[in-house]
């Protein structure tokens, strides 16, 4: 740095110390409320722009069922938009048959207004085009409303079937948990859980796919569902003179509770619960603060005959879950190639998706 570079900083540091005092909080406080004012005005246009595309459809299956009017129509429709406003996008002929397919899909406006508008344009041509079924459509939209999933994180809980395996597990959380904890816990565990991300084979053992589950820890957060936050892997237990070691440790931020996972390669046995069990005691002893709700421990198994897992389950009084893992899944070709790498998906969670317009 030459001596005119010196004089240029020493200046700027002499009058940054001039600044009346609370003036550096205030600025940030001030660039905090602008950001947050950007992001409102965001959500707002895509309001606007959801609910105008809903109208259009609307007008187009009403006008083409009451005049009977043709298909070209929109061939017609989308030159003369283009036109009048030849600075926004949305207006292909594809687009235009989306809005209509949007407008027939969804025929109640506050459905639209309250829980739709929430989601970009794509979200709604991605929901259009995988899911045939309405109710599988409105589940996996209030989910994504719900986590902020961008599209690719939704392709992939769709393409892996999230509403089939989502509170499938065998557990005891309604007898052992208060509601609505019990039905939020159970909602917060699937059967099977899907590790083909791991790039392991059936064969794999447990510190493997431990170690594997820790490095790619990203897409097992993502796997396991929101609310979940990783605390730590082997987390050490000094219970008397012997030390114990946790596979997997979490935290439930909806529940308040600590969450042991325990790893097993094998078919699911009953006494697996009982190592499952200790653990929760010793976390609920050494961990648990006061404020936090009961442990809740959950047995990750190769395979699992569902009666012996409801017998295991019939006499423990802790809240657990069981549920099998697959490390290799029988997609679909199509789906397959269709779903988003780890790199999509980390890259995805870092990034807010605000969608895209044709």
């Amino acid at each position: 740095m030459n001596t005119q570079e010196n004089d240029v900083f020493s200046k700027q540091q002499a009058e940054l110390n001039l600044l009346p005092q609370g003036y550096t909080n205030w600025l940030n406080d001030l660039k905090s409320r602008i950001h947050t004012a950007q992001q409102r005005a965001t959500l707002q246009v895509n309001k606007e722009l959801v609910l105008l595309y809903w109208q259009i459809g609307q007008d187009i299956l009403n006008r083409q069922a009451e005049q009977g009017w043709g298909a070209k129509v929109i061939e017609r429709l989308a030159h003369d938009l283009r036109i009048a406003f030849p600075h926004m996008k949305g207006f292909s002929p594809r687009n235009l048959k989306y809005m209509r397919a949007f407008a027939g899909a969804w025929q109640d406006q506050t459905i639209v207004q309250e829980v739709l508008a929430q989601l970009p344009w794509y979200h709604h041509i991605t929901l259009l085009d995988k899911l045939n079924n309405a109710d599988h459509r409105y589940w996996y939209a209030l989910k994504a409303v719900e986590n902020n999933w961008s599209r690719n994180v939704m392709v992939m809980q769709i393409e892996t079937r999230l509403f089939e395996r989502q509170g499938q597990a065998v557990t005891n959380f309604e007898q052992r948990l208060p509601k609505p904890d019990s039905d939020l816990a159970r909602e917060s565990i699937k059967d099977p859980y899907r590790f083909d991300f791991l790039g392991l084979t059936d064969e794999a053992q447990e510190r493997e796919i431990e170690n594997a589950l820790v490095t790619h820890v990203t897409q097992f957060l993502l796997e396991l569902g929101a609310g979940f936050a990783f605390v730590g892997r082997q987390v050490l237990l000094q219970v008397g003179e012997e030390e114990f070691f946790i596979d997997l440790l979490f935290y439930h931020l909806k529940l308040r509770c600590y969450v042991v996972i325990e790893l097993k390669a094998d078919k699911f046995k009953p006494e697996h619960l009982g190592q499952l069990g200790f653990y929760m005691t010793a976390v609920d002893r050494q961990m648990k603060h006061e404020a936090d709700a009961t442990t809740i421990g959950l047995l990750l198994c190769k395979s699992k005959d569902k009666v012996v897992a409801e017998y295991a389950l019939g006499d423990k009084t802790q809240p657990m879950g069981i549920a099998e893992y697959k490390l290799t899944e029988s997609l679909p070709e199509t789906f397959k190639t269709n779903l988003p790498s780890i790199e999509d998906i980390e890259r995805e969670l870092q990034t807010n998706d605000g969608g895209e317009d044709e």
